[in-house]
């Protein structure tokens, strides 16, 4: 009996953990970057961090400064202006300082830029994000090519898909059909939108990734998810009256399961995604805790 409890609690634990650490998204009253799941994006919040460093001195001197002229040089206790139009120093000082200031600003600012453009050789997968109003396609450039859309979640059709629990799934970010990816691969995304539409563009915070999706133009970026689970991103520039509502998530897994999942995707996709959810959810875990614990 005692193990039984054990056992039990052993279970409530997963489910507890698996909903919350499974999918990144935003949280409530969330105040920094989401967690980083690439290199570029682990730059990118150490580069928030490093500016802040100089961003909050000078917000602090710059309204001490106001504070002190208001204060000393207010009518009341200075009647007689000065007519001081000239002082070497301080023109020095407010020359010399952001000069410094926007270099120790701009060499790391360009390291990082030339990270993000400089696209890895040789890199293990390819895709194409194709944007329309307002849904995404996504292409799978090898032997047998695999392409689906991707559509907003509908709440109707959540219990069909095995995609009720919203904390995982949550309303405005889910989609029907997830990009899927390995873990520890480079993967290079090639980003357009379709001839007639307009201009959207690809972001996945977690990724460090935003690039536009331009009607006649191929964009290029890459990323190199490190660890799995599933993330959420949207379309970041204003496509029309339901830009709201054109999601994008990413879910990323082993080697082994995103094989498996390519080889049935091409012809069962429906089928091919619930077989990965199961087998990623945690719920195939807790079934079997749950069982050994009767």
């Amino acid at each position: 009996m005692k193990n039984k409890a054990y056992a039990v609690l052993a279970c409530l634990v997963c489910l507890l953990f698996a909903s919350s650490s499974f999918a990144d998204q935003p949280l409530d009253w969330q105040m920094t970057l989401q967690p980083a799941a690439t290199s570029i994006m682990h730059e990118i919040r150490w580069f928030e961090q490093y500016t802040l460093w100089f961003i909050v001195p000078v917000t602090l001197f710059v309204l001490l400064l106001l504070i002190i002229v208001v204060v000393k040089f207010r009518a009341g206790a200075n009647p007689v202006p000065s007519k001081t139009s000239h002082n070497t120093a301080i023109e020095v000082v407010w020359t010399v300082g952001p000069v410094l200031l926007l270099l120790f600003l701009a060499i790391p600012s360009f390291n990082l830029l030339t990270a993000q453009l400089t696209i890895p050789e040789n890199p293990d997968l390819t895709l194409k994000a194709t944007a329309t109003q307002w849904q995404w396609n996504y292409e799978y450039e090898m032997e047998t090519p695999v392409a689906f859309d991707s559509y907003l979640l509908k709440d109707a059709d959540r219990a069909g898909l095995g995609k009720e629990d919203k904390s995982v799934y949550p309303r405005l970010l889910a989609v029907d059909n997830e990009m899927v990816l390995p873990v520890n691969k480079v993967v290079r995304l090639l980003v357009t939108a379709a001839p007639t539409d307009v201009i959207h563009a690809f972001a996945m915070p977690s990724f460090g990734v935003k690039i536009d999706a331009v009607p006649g133009r191929l964009n290029e970026t890459w990323f190199k998810p490190e660890r799995e689970g599933l993330f959420y991103g949207q379309c970041s520039e204003l496509c029309g009256k339901d830009h709201a509502f054109m999601p994008i998530a990413i879910r990323v897994v082993s080697q082994e399961k995103y094989d498996a999942w390519i080889a049935a995707a091409g012809t069962d996709l429906s089928g091919a995604n619930k077989t990965l959810m199961a087998a990623t959810d945690g719920k195939k875990s807790v079934d079997v805790a749950a069982n050994d614990a009767q």
